[in-house]
């Protein structure tokens, strides 16, 4: 498949196969192949759904109780506010089994969101441009990438089957032993191509089965390396195994050339989409209020049982003196509440550049993709955030620099450069800060 052969040639992996003889042999130029257009071949993007609202409850009733907690009732006991807490945390938890005993299905019935003035962001999309120009949800785009790969076994079946084990296998430590395993088998036919044992793999086998076969995509691998499924005498009784046969074992130089691919195979991995647009200027408040996808959120029913631990720790933390430790331990707790944040760039003239962001991405994201928008991408300039404060230390995430879940910055020129600048071109050269496309995508809040 071309599309195959682009993505491998995107990452310098320069192996090409040509069909012979009815199996496939590594040739120095395949240039005559017929090269299919794989446009019709892409799924459409299907409808965007909004998202289901129970982790959105969630996040607001821990919210609410984070919040409860911290003020209590002026002039509380000790023990009064535990009793509080323990009273609250029965409460809780009975609400929990009841929603719990509702089942899966209920908690993915999809609500209507309701909109305030500012615009609704109802999901996370990515896109992959290695493979494509789809924009999708994520369970839509990992999909879309199965898809493709299983598009491409017709015409590339060693490239797609390898990079189907990177791709659909998500334990890493896994994948590294699988790999490992197969070139093995690989090697063995190499060194060995006249013995039978070395061309023969025991499907019962308990390495085979817990190393490789449980794999996705190593099925695909072992018939384009041209292996056959075969039932075969063994000891007392018959069982199935994975043969090479004599011509496809004497193909010294194909078997080089998959196992090189093999090594070479990296996963695909979907990008989160920036999501870009753009707004007309408004008011603060205005381009303060947010709607956030439940996606945002790094809170499930799990993470529901896990704050009422957090809470009998609360109780205890009463009585006893926290350490610095305990301190940046909470910290850290904090931060890993988000997982994408939503943020706006007020530019000098009003208008609101936006974008999605990952909240452990670095500063430095947010201003390469501020740069990335602007007509003069050259001009050195500074963010700030809501309070005044600049925005300069780039190896910090979004989280840590309390980007999240969202967040208004606002986005200044230089004064040095601007100053210059201007003096040579007069007030035109600040009037349009924003590239032609992206401020064609304006819309009014």
């Amino acid at each position: 498949m071309a599309a195959i052969k682009r993505f491998f040639e995107k990452r310098k992996l320069d192996v090409k196969f040509k069909k012979a003889g009815g199996g496939h042999r590594l040739a120095e130029d395949s240039s005559q192949r017929k090269v299919p257009s794989d446009a019709s071949s892409r799924p459409s993007p299907p409808k965007r759904q909004g998202p289901p609202e129970t982790g959105q409850r969630a996040a607001e009733a821990a919210l609410a109780r984070i919040q409860s907690a911290q003020h209590g009732h002026p002039g509380g006991s000790t023990a009064a506010i535990r009793a509080r807490i323990k009273r609250e945390m029965e409460e809780e938890k009975k609400s929990l089994e009841k929603a719990e005993a509702e089942g899966a299905a209920s908690r993915s019935v999809q609500s209507e969101i309701v909109q305030d003035s500012a615009p609704i962001l109802s999901v996370i999309f990515y896109k992959c441009p290695e493979i494509g120009e789809a924009i999708l949800p994520k369970s839509e785009m990992e999909a879309y990438i199965h898809e493709f790969l299983l598009n491409g076994l017709a015409e590339e079946p060693e490239m797609s089957s390898a990079l189907m084990i990177q791709t659909l296998n998500k334990d890493r430590e896994k994948v590294k032993v699988c790999i490992e395993t197969l070139a093995k088998y690989i090697d063995n036919v190499i060194n060995h191509p006249d013995e039978e044992k070395y061309r023969r793999i025991r499907v019962n086998n308990k390495a085979f089965q817990e190393r490789v076969i449980s794999l996705s995509g190593t099925e695909e691998f072992l018939q384009a390396v041209r292996f056959q499924l075969k039932t075969l005498p063994h000891e007392d009784h018959e069982e199935d195994f994975y043969v090479l046969e004599d011509e496809a074992a004497s193909d010294i130089d194909r078997l080089k050339g998959i196992k090189e691919v093999l090594a070479m195979a990296e996963p695909i991995k979907p990008q989160l989409d920036r999501s870009i647009k753009v707004f007309h200027p408004s008011s603060s408040t205005t381009a303060s209020k947010f709607n956030i996808p439940n996606e945002f959120y790094a809170i499930s029913p799990e993470e529901i049982k896990k704050e009422q631990l957090r809470r009998n720790e609360a109780v205890e933390k009463l009585g006893m003196l926290r350490t610095k430790a305990m301190r940046e331990r909470d910290e850290q707790r904090e931060l890993r509440k988000y997982r994408f944040t939503l943020l706006r760039v007020r530019l000098p003239d009003g208008i609101i550049l936006q974008g999605t962001f990952r909240a452990l991405e670095k500063l430095s994201a947010l201003l390469g993709f501020v740069r990335e928008n602007l007509v003069n991408d050259w001009m050195p300039f500074l963010l700030s955030s809501s309070t005044g404060e600049k925005l300069i230390e780039e190896d910090l995430t979004l989280a840590e620099l309390g980007l999240v879940p969202a967040a208004v910055v606002n986005f200044a020129w230089d004064p040095t450069v601007m100053a210059e600048v201007t003096a040579q071109q007069g007030a035109s050269a600040s009037s349009n800060i924003l590239k032609p496309e992206v401020a064609a995508l304006i819309q009014q809040f």
